[in-house]
């Protein structure tokens, strides 16, 4: 096989079965790194089955991750090491591949994207996108600093992502709900206490390469609200007014641009407030929610492909949309699923690009508490928001489910 331009060999960890697909076929010849507690057997027989090798180790062992990727990097003389996954093992990773002159990115610019407190030190520091906040290091740090900070306010992790451990908290009862969920998620701070901002919610999906800023498209958000702000459906693009459009776009290169972010995908959250964009947090790495697709189904634009595409050399730009992508997740009660039909007659609707609902008769639905508690989702494609909004609305209620429910509904 005859390789494009800058297309060689990459160690990439973590990487989805999809990404390293695509990676080869941009002509790279790829190695993978997994976590065997992270994903299930079949799933890494998939990531293998495009990978020269697929090698696993606990991603909480910092020092054996980093020994790993260093052994593999210098046994298969790879010429980058890429980390497109969960960001939660991203820092030692990017920290070893940095050392080894092998990462095109930093490790201080992804921490700077990833860490929310670090971000909005970032960004407070140059006048950007500026918003009110405190740091609390532990989770007793706290209910002190919100006496003194104000209510309301918003308080999540510094460390976290998919709506995990964030609230709204206008009171003590908020507070006591909101350490509850803390406390049974195990998460241990520190956490960020920041100014609650009214406005609607969208996301930024970019490519950078050799540091110049590619915004691929902005999504509009829906969320269940307070007090845990879990995503419920996004459509894209985003209907948005140019002026707002081009601020969004504006401030969130401007975040990159100060993070000294150099490669490759990034996904940052913004509320549009009266007063402007303020960016909410954002992270290096592809959005989730399967935003790639809805940009693929809008404007035909694969944004994993072209990762790779831009890494081998090869110019890429982002063609404007010519539909409209939604994506709605099932909201469903907790509780036993007795039955579920519909499946397979809304998978073969000619706008529906995907339907899926993990679960089968037996199985016991959680409370949606954050975006890895939801009960599934559909993909569809329209020619206007309130289209995809209709048709999201008639694929959700196609799913036939009976449920013995539990009390306690969260969304």
């Amino acid at each position: 096989m005859t390789l494009p331009s800058g297309a060689g060999r990459l160690l990439m960890v973590m990487p989805y079965e999809q990404l390293v697909r695509k990676a080869v076929e941009a002509g790279f010849r790829v190695w993978s790194v997994w976590d065997p507690k992270l994903r299930a057997p079949e799933y890494l027989a998939k990531v293998a089955a495009h990978s020269e090798d697929l090698a696993l180790v606990d991603f909480d062992d910092e020092a054996a991750l980093r020994a790993l990727v260093a052994r593999m990097a210098a046994e298969h003389r790879v010429d980058h090491v890429l980390h497109l996954g969960s960001e939660a093992s991203m820092a030692p990773v990017l920290a070893e591949a940095e050392a080894l002159g092998l990462s095109p990115n930093t490790a201080e610019s992804v921490r700077l994207l990833n860490d929310k407190n670090a971000m909005r030190r970032l960004l407070n520091r140059n006048g950007v996108s500026v918003v009110r906040a405190r740091e609390a290091a532990t989770l007793a740090d706290v209910e002190p600093l919100l006496a003194e900070f104000g209510l309301p306010a918003v308080v999540k992790p510094g460390n976290s992502a998919g709506s995990k451990g964030i609230a709204l908290v206008r009171g003590p009862a908020d507070l006591a709900e909101w350490t509850e969920r803390v406390k049974a998620a195990g998460i241990e701070g520190p956490f960020i206490v920041e100014d609650y901002l009214e406005g609607p919610e969208f996301s930024v999906e970019t490519l950078t390469v050799d540091g110049m800023h590619q915004v691929v498209g902005i999504t509009a958000k829906q969320t269940s609200g307070a007090p845990g702000f879990v995503e419920t459906g996004h459509v894209h693009p985003a209907p948005l007014d140019p002026a707002d459009a081009a601020a969004i776009r504006a401030t969130t290169t401007a975040l990159l641009d100060l993070a000294g972010y150099r490669f490759g995908p990034a996904h940052t959250e913004v509320i549009l407030t009266p007063a402007g964009p303020r960016i909410v947090e954002s992270q290096a790495r592809l959005g989730g929610d399967r935003i790639p697709l809805l940009v693929e189904v809008a404007g035909g634009f694969d944004l994993e492909a072209g990762i790779f595409r831009a890494l081998a050399g090869e110019p890429v730009t982002t063609p404007a949309p010519e539909r409209y992508a939604s994506i709605g997740f099932f909201r469903l009660p907790a509780g036993r699923l007795e039955s579920v039909d519909g499946l397979a007659e809304l998978a073969e609707r000619p706008y529906v690009h995907a339907v899926v609902f993990p679960f089968a008769p037996g199985d016991v639905l959680p409370h949606t508490t954050d975006s890895g508690s939801r009960h599934g989702y559909a993909v569809v494609d329209a020619a206007s928001p309130a289209g995809a909004a209709e048709r999201i609305a008639s694929v959700q209620d196609g799913l036939r489910a009976t449920i013995t429910a539990t009390p306690k509904e969260t969304l």
